[in-house]
């Protein structure tokens, strides 16, 4: 009589069995961690944003047949052609601002640059711009960010 040695047909089972449960297990932490965006706890941040330019009351009154107006439209007014998207400042309100001009996408200025042809940044604070008239001559006018939205507490 040969003896032979039996192996015992669980161990392959039971080990190909850990292997598989440790990469299912794998795979799904990995597509937990993956699959979240940004992290947890952190809030994100909104900024205001403007519509596109108004449309042209002549330029569509012609597109629809009408008569155009004898009167062109009116520019818009200084403070309405400004939003203050952002602020970095210091206590001696120098620093920089984040300003949208026309409808268009922010711009950094630094204070004591033009922000455009009739218009320098004089100063920041927290929150808040004040531009003064490039000619020297006139008010000035204070940007202010919106206020930030107040988040429910649970």
């Amino acid at each position: 009589m040969a003896l032979t040695a039996k192996a015992d047909p669980w161990f392959p089972r039971i080990i190909t069995l850990l292997i598989w449960a440790l990469a299912i297990a794998s795979v799904t932490y990995w597509g937990l961690h993956l699959g979240v965006s940004g992290s947890s706890g952190e809030l994100q941040k909104t900024v205001p944003v403007r519509s596109g330019p108004a449309a042209d009351p002549v330029a569509v009154a012609r597109l629809l047949g009408g008569a155009a107006a004898a009167n062109p439209v009116a520019t818009p007014a200084a403070e309405s052609r400004f939003v203050l998207l952002g602020v970095v400042a210091d206590r001696a309100s120098q620093g920089a601002a984040l300003i949208a001009v026309d409808g268009k996408a922010g711009k950094p200025y630094r204070v004591g640059s033009r922000v455009d042809d009739n218009w320098i940044l004089q100063s920041v604070k927290a929150r808040q711009a004040r531009l003064k008239p490039a000619a020297g001559d006139g008010a000035e006018m204070v940007l202010e960010m919106a206020p930030l939205a107040k988040l429910p507490v649970n």
